[in-house]
């Protein structure tokens, strides 16, 4: 039995089903966990995954594009007056 770091909840689990390093979620607050320790189980916050990072360049970049297009746009006008 291991403690969530998060909200102390007493998370069931089994020390032959997981490595060093697996992550899992806290039923109870639905914090991304890291097991850091085998014996006794340990769990610590998950570091921040990169993916969330490149969301937000996808997001700004997506905004470049309209900005662009939205550009273009006006040039078309003006070509065809």
């Amino acid at each position: 039995m291991a403690s969530c770091p998060e909200c102390d909840a007493d998370i069931e689990v089994d020390e032959f089903d997981v490595d060093k390093g697996d992550q899992l979620s806290c039923p109870e607050c639905g914090s991304n966990l890291e097991v850091t320790g085998l014996s006794p189980i340990e769990l610590d916050l998950a570091p921040e995954d990169d993916d969330d990072d490149d969301e937000e360049d996808d997001e700004l970049k997506d905004d470049d594009d309209a900005e662009v297009d939205e550009e273009e746009e006006k040039e078309d006008e003006d070509w065809e007056e």
